[in-house]
Protein backbone atom coordinates (compact mmCIF):
# COMPACT_ATOMS: atom_id res chain seq x y z
CA UNK A 1 0.00 0.00 0.00
CA UNK A 2 1.17 3.56 -0.88
CA UNK A 3 2.10 6.41 1.46
CA UNK A 4 -0.84 9.15 1.48
CA UNK A 5 0.46 12.70 2.97
CA UNK A 6 -0.70 13.90 6.23
CA UNK A 7 -3.09 16.53 6.00
CA UNK A 8 -1.39 20.47 6.42
CA UNK A 9 -3.45 20.82 9.87
CA UNK A 10 -5.48 18.43 11.74
CA UNK A 11 -7.41 20.09 15.32
CA UNK A 12 -10.97 20.07 16.66
CA UNK A 13 -13.09 23.15 17.57
CA UNK A 14 -15.42 23.54 20.36
CA UNK A 15 -19.12 23.88 18.69
CA UNK A 16 -21.82 23.40 21.96
CA UNK A 17 -21.52 22.10 25.15
CA UNK A 18 -19.32 19.40 25.70
CA UNK A 19 -18.83 18.87 22.15
CA UNK A 20 -15.88 18.97 19.39
CA UNK A 21 -15.81 19.03 15.56
CA UNK A 22 -12.75 17.48 14.34
CA UNK A 23 -11.41 18.85 10.93
CA UNK A 24 -8.08 18.78 8.19
CA UNK A 25 -7.20 20.96 6.50
CA UNK A 26 -5.48 20.87 2.38
CA UNK A 27 -4.01 23.14 -0.35
CA UNK A 28 -3.82 26.73 0.71
CA UNK A 29 -3.97 28.10 4.23
CA UNK A 30 -5.23 31.56 2.53
CA UNK A 31 -7.14 30.44 -0.92
CA UNK A 32 -11.46 30.23 -1.11
CA UNK A 33 -12.70 27.77 1.14
CA UNK A 34 -14.41 24.75 0.25
CA UNK A 35 -15.58 22.48 2.79
CA UNK A 36 -15.80 18.53 1.96
CA UNK A 37 -18.00 16.52 3.83
CA UNK A 38 -17.14 12.80 3.99
CA UNK A 39 -20.11 10.34 2.82
CA UNK A 40 -21.50 7.19 5.04
CA UNK A 41 -18.97 5.75 6.24
CA UNK A 42 -16.35 7.94 6.05
CA UNK A 43 -14.26 10.38 7.88
CA UNK A 44 -11.99 14.19 7.61
CA UNK A 45 -9.47 12.31 5.11
CA UNK A 46 -11.86 10.88 2.79
CA UNK A 47 -10.54 13.68 0.17
CA UNK A 48 -8.79 12.68 -3.05
CA UNK A 49 -4.85 13.20 -3.40
CA UNK A 50 -5.62 14.78 -7.12
CA UNK A 51 -7.93 17.12 -4.84
CA UNK A 52 -5.42 17.86 -2.53
CA UNK A 53 -2.74 18.51 -5.18
CA UNK A 54 -5.07 20.86 -7.11
CA UNK A 55 -6.03 23.03 -3.87
CA UNK A 56 -2.74 23.60 -3.49
CA UNK A 57 -1.71 24.87 -6.86
CA UNK A 58 -4.93 26.86 -7.54
CA UNK A 59 -5.09 28.65 -3.95
CA UNK A 60 -7.75 27.03 -2.95
CA UNK A 61 -8.48 25.78 0.92
CA UNK A 62 -10.00 22.12 1.43
CA UNK A 63 -11.48 21.15 4.61
CA UNK A 64 -12.32 17.82 5.72
CA UNK A 65 -14.84 17.32 8.60
CA UNK A 66 -15.65 14.95 10.70
CA UNK A 67 -19.38 14.29 11.38
CA UNK A 68 -20.34 13.84 15.11
CA UNK A 69 -18.91 10.34 16.69
CA UNK A 70 -16.18 9.87 13.68
CA UNK A 71 -12.95 11.25 14.29
CA UNK A 72 -12.03 13.95 16.10
CA UNK A 73 -15.59 15.13 16.66
CA UNK A 74 -17.51 14.13 20.05
CA UNK A 75 -20.45 11.52 19.29
CA UNK A 76 -23.76 13.47 19.51
CA UNK A 77 -27.07 12.90 17.71
CA UNK A 78 -28.63 15.92 15.41
CA UNK A 79 -32.45 15.89 15.79
CA UNK A 80 -32.44 16.64 11.94
CA UNK A 81 -30.03 17.25 9.33
CA UNK A 82 -30.59 20.67 9.43
CA UNK A 83 -29.05 21.21 13.17
CA UNK A 84 -25.32 20.03 11.85
CA UNK A 85 -25.31 23.19 9.61
CA UNK A 86 -24.79 25.40 12.88
CA UNK A 87 -21.79 23.51 13.97
CA UNK A 88 -20.51 23.83 10.19
CA UNK A 89 -21.09 27.50 10.99
CA UNK A 90 -19.15 27.75 14.43
CA UNK A 91 -16.30 25.90 12.71
CA UNK A 92 -16.20 28.75 10.10
CA UNK A 93 -16.10 31.61 12.02
CA UNK A 94 -13.31 30.12 14.33
CA UNK A 95 -11.20 29.18 11.44
CA UNK A 96 -12.08 32.73 10.15
CA UNK A 97 -13.78 32.02 7.13
CA UNK A 98 -16.74 34.03 6.17
CA UNK A 99 -17.66 32.48 2.31
CA UNK A 100 -17.47 28.79 1.47
CA UNK A 101 -17.86 26.40 -1.03
CA UNK A 102 -19.14 23.11 0.55
CA UNK A 103 -19.07 19.56 -1.32
CA UNK A 104 -21.30 16.72 -0.09
CA UNK A 105 -20.12 13.09 -1.13
CA UNK A 106 -23.53 10.79 -0.58
CA UNK A 107 -24.30 10.37 3.11
CA UNK A 108 -22.33 14.41 3.27
CA UNK A 109 -24.92 15.42 1.04
CA UNK A 110 -28.08 16.28 3.03
CA UNK A 111 -25.59 17.76 5.45
CA UNK A 112 -24.16 20.09 2.53
CA UNK A 113 -28.00 21.24 1.44
CA UNK A 114 -28.65 22.08 5.29
CA UNK A 115 -25.54 24.14 5.19
CA UNK A 116 -26.65 25.79 2.32
CA UNK A 117 -30.43 26.51 2.96
CA UNK A 118 -29.44 27.38 6.30
CA UNK A 119 -26.61 30.13 5.29
CA UNK A 120 -27.31 31.23 1.82
CA UNK A 121 -25.71 34.43 2.71
CA UNK A 122 -22.34 32.47 3.28
CA UNK A 123 -22.16 29.68 0.63
CA UNK A 124 -21.41 30.60 -2.92
CA UNK A 125 -22.06 27.60 -4.28
CA UNK A 126 -22.96 23.72 -3.53
CA UNK A 127 -21.55 20.50 -5.18
CA UNK A 128 -23.82 17.24 -4.38
CA UNK A 129 -22.17 13.72 -5.29
CA UNK A 130 -24.63 10.95 -5.59
CA UNK A 131 -26.23 12.75 -2.12
CA UNK A 132 -28.74 10.43 -0.53
CA UNK A 133 -32.75 11.84 -1.29
CA UNK A 134 -35.36 12.54 1.99
CA UNK A 135 -36.98 9.35 2.63
CA UNK A 136 -40.23 10.94 4.41
CA UNK A 137 -42.99 14.12 3.98
CA UNK A 138 -43.92 15.94 0.16
CA UNK A 139 -40.33 15.33 -1.45
CA UNK A 140 -39.47 11.61 -0.52
CA UNK A 141 -38.57 9.21 -3.28
CA UNK A 142 -37.57 5.43 -2.37
CA UNK A 143 -35.56 2.83 -3.19
CA UNK A 144 -31.75 2.32 -2.97
CA UNK A 145 -29.58 1.64 0.23
CA UNK A 146 -31.90 4.09 2.42
CA UNK A 147 -34.62 1.60 1.59
CA UNK A 148 -32.34 -1.04 4.46
CA UNK A 149 -31.53 2.37 6.07
CA UNK A 150 -35.65 2.96 7.23
CA UNK A 151 -35.94 -0.82 8.00
CA UNK A 152 -32.86 -0.80 10.18
CA UNK A 153 -33.07 2.10 12.28
CA UNK A 154 -35.40 0.65 14.76
CA UNK A 155 -32.66 -1.31 15.19
CA UNK A 156 -30.12 1.17 14.98
CA UNK A 157 -32.01 3.49 17.42
CA UNK A 158 -31.77 1.23 20.26
CA UNK A 159 -28.32 -0.30 19.44
CA UNK A 160 -26.54 1.73 17.05
CA UNK A 161 -24.32 3.22 20.13
CA UNK A 162 -23.26 -0.51 21.22
CA UNK A 163 -22.61 -1.73 17.94
CA UNK A 164 -20.27 1.28 16.91
CA UNK A 165 -18.66 0.52 19.63
CA UNK A 166 -17.68 -3.10 18.33
CA UNK A 167 -16.85 -1.71 15.35
CA UNK A 168 -14.61 0.50 16.69
CA UNK A 169 -13.09 -2.15 18.95
CA UNK A 170 -12.53 -4.09 15.46
CA UNK A 171 -11.09 -0.90 14.03
CA UNK A 172 -8.53 -0.79 16.55
CA UNK A 173 -6.66 -3.67 15.19
CA UNK A 174 -8.26 -3.22 11.57
CA UNK A 175 -5.54 -2.78 9.47
CA UNK A 176 -4.95 -6.46 7.89
CA UNK A 177 -8.83 -6.59 8.47
CA UNK A 178 -9.33 -3.35 6.64
CA UNK A 179 -7.09 -3.48 2.78
CA UNK A 180 -8.84 -6.50 1.96
CA UNK A 181 -12.31 -5.20 2.97
CA UNK A 182 -11.38 -2.23 0.68
CA UNK A 183 -10.79 -5.00 -2.05
CA UNK A 184 -14.10 -6.92 -1.45
CA UNK A 185 -16.16 -4.04 -1.53
CA UNK A 186 -14.61 -3.40 -5.17
CA UNK A 187 -14.47 -6.67 -6.38
CA UNK A 188 -18.91 -6.71 -5.50
CA UNK A 189 -18.88 -3.38 -6.93
CA UNK A 190 -19.87 -2.59 -10.49
CA UNK A 191 -16.79 -1.89 -13.31
CA UNK A 192 -16.74 2.09 -12.59
CA UNK A 193 -16.69 1.43 -8.49
CA UNK A 194 -14.34 -2.05 -9.59
CA UNK A 195 -11.76 0.34 -11.64
CA UNK A 196 -11.14 3.16 -8.80
CA UNK A 197 -10.64 1.25 -6.34
CA UNK A 198 -8.10 -0.32 -8.48
CA UNK A 199 -6.25 2.61 -8.27
CA UNK A 200 -3.66 2.67 -5.43
CA UNK A 201 -4.27 6.50 -4.90
CA UNK A 202 -7.79 5.96 -3.87
CA UNK A 203 -7.14 2.73 -2.17
CA UNK A 204 -4.59 4.42 0.05
CA UNK A 205 -6.86 7.71 0.98
CA UNK A 206 -9.80 5.01 2.06
CA UNK A 207 -6.96 3.18 3.96
CA UNK A 208 -5.86 6.34 5.50
CA UNK A 209 -9.32 7.68 6.30
CA UNK A 210 -10.72 4.31 8.05
CA UNK A 211 -7.54 4.32 9.93
CA UNK A 212 -6.15 7.79 11.30
CA UNK A 213 -8.67 9.95 10.20
CA UNK A 214 -11.79 8.12 11.41
CA UNK A 215 -9.55 7.54 14.85
CA UNK A 216 -11.21 3.90 15.44
CA UNK A 217 -14.66 5.48 16.20
CA UNK A 218 -17.77 4.74 14.47
CA UNK A 219 -20.51 6.36 15.83
CA UNK A 220 -21.33 8.31 13.08
CA UNK A 221 -22.58 6.16 10.27
CA UNK A 222 -25.38 5.04 12.99
CA UNK A 223 -26.55 8.36 13.28
CA UNK A 224 -26.23 9.21 9.63
CA UNK A 225 -29.21 6.52 9.51
CA UNK A 226 -31.22 7.59 12.43
CA UNK A 227 -31.32 11.54 10.95
CA UNK A 228 -31.89 10.67 7.50
CA UNK A 229 -34.97 8.33 8.14
CA UNK A 230 -36.47 11.78 9.69
CA UNK A 231 -37.22 14.69 8.55
CA UNK A 232 -34.53 16.96 7.94
CA UNK A 233 -35.92 20.27 9.14
CA UNK A 234 -35.84 21.96 5.96
CA UNK A 235 -36.90 21.63 2.69
CA UNK A 236 -34.75 20.96 -0.67
CA UNK A 237 -37.17 22.87 -2.82
CA UNK A 238 -36.20 26.39 0.02
CA UNK A 239 -31.95 25.95 -1.09
CA UNK A 240 -31.78 29.01 -3.21
CA UNK A 241 -27.86 28.30 -3.17
CA UNK A 242 -26.57 27.19 -6.60
CA UNK A 243 -26.06 23.02 -6.70
CA UNK A 244 -24.06 21.28 -8.78
CA UNK A 245 -25.03 17.88 -8.69
CA UNK A 246 -22.83 14.72 -9.88
CA UNK A 247 -24.48 11.53 -10.42
CA UNK A 248 -23.12 8.04 -11.82
CA UNK A 249 -25.81 6.29 -14.09
CA UNK A 250 -25.09 3.42 -12.92
CA UNK A 251 -25.20 3.78 -8.81
CA UNK A 252 -25.69 0.73 -7.25
CA UNK A 253 -26.24 2.64 -3.74
CA UNK A 254 -28.03 5.98 -4.35
CA UNK A 255 -30.16 5.62 -7.77
CA UNK A 256 -29.78 7.60 -10.57
CA UNK A 257 -33.49 8.31 -10.22
CA UNK A 258 -32.95 10.01 -7.02
CA UNK A 259 -30.62 12.55 -8.35
CA UNK A 260 -32.96 13.43 -11.01
CA UNK A 261 -35.56 13.97 -8.09
CA UNK A 262 -33.84 16.06 -5.99
CA UNK A 263 -32.21 18.07 -8.87
CA UNK A 264 -36.32 18.92 -10.12
CA UNK A 265 -36.74 19.91 -6.61
CA UNK A 266 -34.16 22.42 -6.72
CA UNK A 267 -34.36 26.13 -7.86
CA UNK A 268 -31.03 26.40 -8.96
CA UNK A 269 -29.20 23.35 -10.27
CA UNK A 270 -27.37 21.38 -12.61
CA UNK A 271 -27.23 17.73 -13.12
CA UNK A 272 -24.25 16.32 -14.53
CA UNK A 273 -24.40 12.24 -14.94
CA UNK A 274 -21.68 10.24 -15.03
CA UNK A 275 -22.61 8.17 -17.65
CA UNK A 276 -21.26 4.47 -16.62
CA UNK A 277 -20.00 5.50 -13.22
CA UNK A 278 -21.77 3.81 -10.04
CA UNK A 279 -21.22 5.41 -6.19
CA UNK A 280 -17.60 6.35 -5.98
CA UNK A 281 -17.17 7.67 -9.35
CA UNK A 282 -17.23 11.43 -8.50
CA UNK A 283 -13.96 10.82 -6.24
CA UNK A 284 -12.15 10.30 -9.70
CA UNK A 285 -13.49 13.34 -11.44
CA UNK A 286 -12.63 15.88 -8.22
CA UNK A 287 -10.74 18.27 -10.00
CA UNK A 288 -13.16 18.78 -12.68
CA UNK A 289 -15.63 19.50 -9.74
CA UNK A 290 -13.87 22.01 -8.08
CA UNK A 291 -12.96 23.79 -11.21
CA UNK A 292 -16.69 23.37 -12.02
CA UNK A 293 -17.73 24.76 -8.36
CA UNK A 294 -14.60 28.07 -8.84
CA UNK A 295 -16.46 28.53 -11.93
CA UNK A 296 -19.60 29.36 -10.38
CA UNK A 297 -17.77 31.08 -7.73
CA UNK A 298 -16.81 33.72 -10.38
CA UNK A 299 -19.86 34.42 -11.40
CA UNK A 300 -21.84 37.43 -10.19
CA UNK A 301 -23.90 36.92 -7.38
Amino acid sequence: MMDIARPKIEGSVAVGEGRRIGFAEFGSATGRAVFWLHGTPGARRQIPTEARAFAAENDIRILGLDRPGVGSSTPYRYDCVADFSTDLSTLADALGIDQFAVIGLSGGGPYALAVAHAFPERVVVAGILGGVAPTVGPEAIGGGAMEIGVAAAPLVRVAGGPIGKVVSSVLSVARPIAEPAISLYGRLSPQGDRELLSRPEFRAMFLDDLLHGGSRRMDAPFADILVFTRDWGFRVGDVKVPVRWWHGDCDHIIPYAHGEHMVSLLPDAKMFTMHGESHLGALGMSVDIITELMAVWDQPR
